[in-house]
């Protein structure tokens, strides 16, 4: 995979997004991770039961996403479909349009995994991610590899800054946004608005999602 570091075509900017080097920035990332992962200390036996009596397979998912400068690293989640989604994606109709994949009913989420999915417990397995510095609290979706190998280069930019267990995109219609290049207008749009204040304030709004569950499934 070339990294965007090495390729001159893309569309993203040469000088790093002040998000990048933010120390203020990445002390609310290990805060947030530190509570997040005292969470899922306390949460991941009870879950990893629960999935593991729900269907066969691992208890984690581990996927390899591109990140900032289309760094590619390990994301790590609680597995919500069966132990072979993967080989099992080309039979499931895609909902959505551009290079992104969901279907709400998709028949390879286990029933244990709907209930991760509706309150986003699939997703605390990220906090070692952002703790790591792979990820951070705020930012955009992590894309897959079948995702960057066909991005244009506008579509670069979304990785000037870190990937994001939440951002912009899942604050304002989360599921119910199922076109990629609106996800992109939403991450260009947050790297302009950035600043510490604007991520808390998503991190606010993200909590409000979850206790409401809109835009979920």
């Amino acid at each position: 995979m070339v990294t965007l570091q090495d390729d001159p075509e893309t569309g993203a900017s040469p000088e790093p997004h002040p998000s990048v080097k933010c120390l203020i920035k990445r002390s609310i990332d290990i805060l947030g991770a530190l509570v997040g992962l005292g969470l899922l200390a306390v949460l991941w036996l009870p879950i990893a039961i629960a999935i593991k009596l729900d269907s066969p397979g691992p208890v984690f998912y581990a996927q390899q996403r591109y990140g900032l400068k289309g760094k590619p690293f390990t994301l790590w989640k609680f597995r919500s479909m069966v132990a072979n989604a993967d080989q099992l994606k080309a039979m499931v109709q895609n909902q959505a349009q551009g290079l992104i994949f969901k279907n709400e009913l998709d028949p390879r989420v286990t029933r244990v995994g709907q209930f991760l999915r509706r309150t986003s417990l699939d997703e605390f397995p990220q906090f070692w991610n952002v703790l790591r510095g792979d990820m951070s609290l705020v930012g955009t979706r992590p894309p897959t590899a079948d995702e960057v190998a066909h991005y244009s280069p506008h579509h670069w930019r979304r990785l000037d800054v870190k990937p994001g267990l939440t951002g912009q995109w899942q604050v304002s219609g989360r599921s119910a946004i199922k076109d990629f290049e609106a996800i992109v207008q939403l991450d260009l749009h947050y790297q302009t608005l950035w600043s510490p204040w604007h991520d808390l304030q998503i991190i606010l709004k993200t909590l409000v999602v979850l206790i409401t569950r809109r835009g979920a499934y």
